[in-house]
C-alpha cells in the first residue's frame, strides 16, 4: 500500500464515482461524524458519483439511500440494490428472498449457536431480506478463534461466510460487494465493468470488502485496515494516514482538489 498522499494527479482525476463502505470507513465506531458527513455533501455537490457499499441491512440502507446525498447503496454485501426512483426507494434483487431461504438460515444459526453458544446475532436483523449476521465486534468484541469456529459452522451449511471489523455474515445469495456495484453501476448509470473499473474509486476498511479491492483500479484502505491486509488477496492501492471517517474525509479532500484543479 502507497499513502494516499502519493495518488498521482491524472489518477485522482480519472475519478467519476466514490463507492464507499460504512462501518468503520465512514462510520467512526458506528458514528456518522460531521467531518465525514460534510464530505460526503462537498463530494456530491462536485458532481462525483456517490455509491454505499455495505454489509448493513435492506433496511438501513433504505434511510441512506433516501436521506443521504448519494446515488444509491449496495447492501447486505451485494444481495441488495436501493436507489431513489421519484419520491419512492426501488429495491432489486435478483429474488425476492423465499420462505425456505429464511428457514435455511435459521438451521445455520441453529448451527452457529451450537459450535459457539455464547455468540449474539446482531441487532440489524429485524431488517435484513437475505442474510443472518451474528455481532462478533460491534456490541461485544468475540475472540478470534470463536470467530472462526463460527465462520466454521456457517460453512458446513453451505452457506457462504462474509467477516466485516464488526459483523459475521451468512447467507445463500452468489453476490459479493463488488458484483453488487456492478450490477448497480450497470443499471443506475450504464457503465460496463471494463469502464467501471477505471473510473471508479473504492474506499473500504476490512475482509468484506476484499472482492472490491480486486475490482476496481484505484482502491484506498482507510488507516485502521493495517490489521487486515494480511488477510486480503489484493490489499487496497493506497492508505489514509487517518483512520475512519477522518480518513475518507482525507480522501475526498485530494479528490475535490484534483478535480478543482483540472477544472
Amino acid at each position: 500500500m502507497r499513502p494516499l498522499a502519493t495518488m498521482p494527479a491524472d489518477e485522482a482525476t480519472r475519478v467519476e464515482a466514490l463507492l464507499f463502505d460504512l462501518d468503520d470507513t465512514v462510520l467512526t465506531h458506528g458514528r456518522l461524524t460531521r467531518e465525514a458527513y460534510d464530505a460526503i455533501c462537498d463530494l456530491a455537490g462536485a458532481g462525483f458519483a456517490l455509491v454505499a457499499v455495505t454489509g448493513r441491512p435492506a433496511g438501513w440502507g433504505e434511510i441512506v439511500a433516501r436521506q443521504w446525498p448519494v446515488d444509491g447503496v449496495v447492501a447486505e454485501n451485494g444481495a441488495v440494490l436501493l436507489y431513489r426512483r421519484e419520491r419512492e426507494i426501488a429495491r432489486e434483487l435478483r429474488h425476492e428472498a423465499p420462505a425456505v431461504a429464511r428457514r435455511r438460515l435459521d438451521e445455520v444459526v441453529a448451527a452457529v449457536r451450537r459450535a459457539v453458544p455464547e455468540i449474539e446475532l446482531a441487532d440489524d436483523n429485524a431488517a435484513r431480506l437475505t442474510d443472518v449476521t451474528f455481532d462478533v465486534g460491534e456490541r461485544r468484541k468475540l475472540p478470534a478463534d470463536r470467530v472462526a469456529a463460527a465462520r466454521a459452522a456457517i460453512v458446513s451449511t453451505g452457506a457462504r461466510a462474509t467477516l466485516s471489523s464488526v459483523h459475521l455474515h451468512a447467507s445463500f445469495e452468489g453476490d459479493d460487494k463488488a458484483s453488487g456495484v456492478y450490477r448497480f453501476l450497470a443499471l443506475r448509470r450504464g457503465l460496463e465493468p471494463a469502464a467501471a473499473r477505471v473510473r471508479c474509486a473504492f474506499v473500504g476498511d476490512s475482509e468484506n470488502d476484499a472482492a472490491c479491492f480486486a475490482a476496481f483500479a484505484t482502491t484506498i484502505g482507510v488507516a485502521n485496515v493495517a490489521p487486515w491486509v494480511a488477510r486480503l488477496s489484493v490489499p487496497p492501492r493506497y492508505v489514509t494516514s487517518a483512520p475512519m471517517g477522518a480518513g475518507f474525509a482525507e480522501l475526498a479532500r485530494l479528490l475535490l482538489r484534483a478535480r478543482a484543479s483540472s477544472a
